[in-house]
């Protein structure tokens, strides 16, 4: 089944599609409130995301820049105007297709199809122990998905993809943006503590992510000692 979150205020069509779009393998699950896109993306975790553009709280233009900043997932915009302006729009914010309403339900379950097949695999296993979902910026340990923030999906990707490589404080703050530098030095420090209370059994005595005193942190994963 393919995932797929519908955010659209209107409570009858969002019926319609779930019964339709079921015979083609594909499961929907609908918001009518925008505000709530982001708790129903990390609850569903959806393949394909279809939004309206014309919405109450927050129009469809300003969640599908919402959306881009933390995840990579497609998107179909919805319009009842059919602009060529609004399309122009949707997709330079990101938007991966567009379908002016009213439409063919068979039309959006063969655009949602495409989409799905045209996406790439952005599930990586690094180790025995992580796998890294792109997509959906999550990342698993020993099949569970862990609870990150941005900033510790960040790092933790990074150690992820360098095992037994020492980085500094000075190259970690290259790497995860947002950290104001002149904290950089204690916020590291936080950061750290926070992933290994999360992926460490012991956190006073870590395993994965190492203390290489006078240097910085070296991540061992899989291939720890």
């Amino acid at each position: 089944m393919i995932r797929v979150l519908l955010i659209d205020d209107d409570l009858q069509l969002a019926k319609l599609l779930e019964n339709y779009l079921s015979k083609f393998k594909i499961k929907l699950v609908s918001i009518s409130d925008p505000l709530q896109t982001k708790q129903a993306i990390k609850a569903h975790r959806p393949e394909v995301i279809v939004l309206d553009v014309m919405m109450p709280n927050m129009n469809g233009f300003d969640v599908c820049r919402l959306i881009r900043k933390s995840y990579s997932v497609p998107i179909i915009m919805l319009s009842a105007r059919g602009e060529a302006n609004d399309k122009i729009h949707g997709l330079e914010l990101g938007a991966d297709d567009y379908i002016a309403k009213p439409f063919e339900p068979r039309e959006l379950a063969a655009r949602i199809i495409s989409l799905n097949r045209r996406a790439p695999d952005n599930k990586r296993i690094k180790d025995s122990i992580f796998e890294i979902d792109d997509l959906h910026l999550e990342i698993k340990m020993k099949g569970k998905a862990l609870d990150l923030t941005t900033k510790e999906y960040d790092l933790l990707t990074l150690f992820i993809d360098n095992p037994g490589v020492v980085f500094t404080r000075d190259d970690i703050i290259l790497e995860i943006k947002g950290i104001q530098a002149h904290l950089f030095s204690r916020s590291i420090d936080i950061l750290i503590s926070r992933l290994r209370q999360k992926i460490e059994s012991n956190p006073k005595s870590p395993e994965l992510i190492k203390t290489i005193w006078g240097k910085g942190y070296m991540f061992l994963g899989a291939n720890k000692a």
